[in-house]
């Protein structure tokens, strides 16, 4: 499914989140979003789940405007991992990854849907955890749980917002690995927002450059994350290191006269 954003603008008063938005995710692409605190990533991803209305602009998925799909439908075509996330503390991990199913599960709960949560939490490494209650996990195993909880839902369209920012180094690495493999697998696209400039360069087919609500820069992550946009976005000096693993960003320095 191709999703395709048009002039996707949104406004809280007088203040613009988003201004004039536009690219384009297909299926087996990682976009990675990546932006200054206050960029308008969450907010973006928001407009995109349809749990901000737009102020102007267009999202569709095949051509189908997101606000006139049915909401049951969209469920299944989106799966959102939101920054912060609300769980019942009494409910164990296989339950919560279990509610991703909710859509699809009619009368009872069949053998496959139980399945189907189990391989979601093996992706993740989170099996062994299933009979725990949600708030005996750490929050970095909080989150892994729900980003298990997305890929139960299968659905064909990823939304992560910040999905890593609560796991150390290993499991950022881990994850990110695990989300690209599997949206490759399935054909499905992931959009994802992140702050670490590596891991957008390393796991990303496509990165869409956010500053104040504009985006400033849209293409591969080698084209757009350069030590110039670095410079101009963050305000941050930066250089390019290459070597058999691949190429990675190293900021050295902020500058002073950035404003930010």
């Amino acid at each position: 499914m191709e999703l395709v954003l048009e002039g996707v603008s949104k406004a809280y008063g007088t203040q613009m989140a988003l201004d004039g938005v536009s690219f384009s995710v297909h299926p087996g692409e990682v976009v990675a979003l990546v932006g200054p605190n206050g960029s308008g990533k969450s907010s973006l991803i928001k407009a995109i789940a349809t749990i901000h209305t737009t102020t102007g602009g267009t999202v569709s998925i095949d051509g189908r405007d997101v606000r006139a799909i049915d909401p049951i439908e969209l469920a299944m075509l989106l799966g959102y991992v939101p920054q912060g996330f609300s769980y019942t503390l009494y409910s164990t991990v296989f339950e919560t990854v279990l509610m991703g199913r909710r859509r699809y599960i009619k009368w009872s709960v069949s053998d496959e849907e139980l399945s189907r949560v189990q391989r979601a939490l093996d992706a993740l490494e989170m099996g062994q955890h299933a009979a725990k209650f949600m708030d005996e996990l750490s929050g970095g195993e909080r989150q892994k749980v729900f980003i298990a909880r997305a890929l139960a839902q299968e659905p064909r369209i990823f939304l992560f917002d910040e999905p890593t920012s609560a796991l150390d180094i290993r499991y950022q690495i881990e994850v990110m690995e695990t989300m690209r493999r599997i949206t490759r697998e399935q054909n499905s696209s992931m959009i994802v927002a992140v702050h670490d400039l590596n891991l957008a360069y390393r796991y990303a087919d496509a990165v869409v450059v956010l500053n104040r609500g504009k985006m400033v820069g849209y293409g591969k992550p080698c084209d757009v994350l350069t030590p110039d946009c670095i410079r101009s976005v963050y305000g941050v000096d930066s250089f390019a290191v290459e070597n058999e693993y691949g190429k990675f960003i190293v900021p050295f320095r902020a500058r002073e006269s950035s404003g930010i």
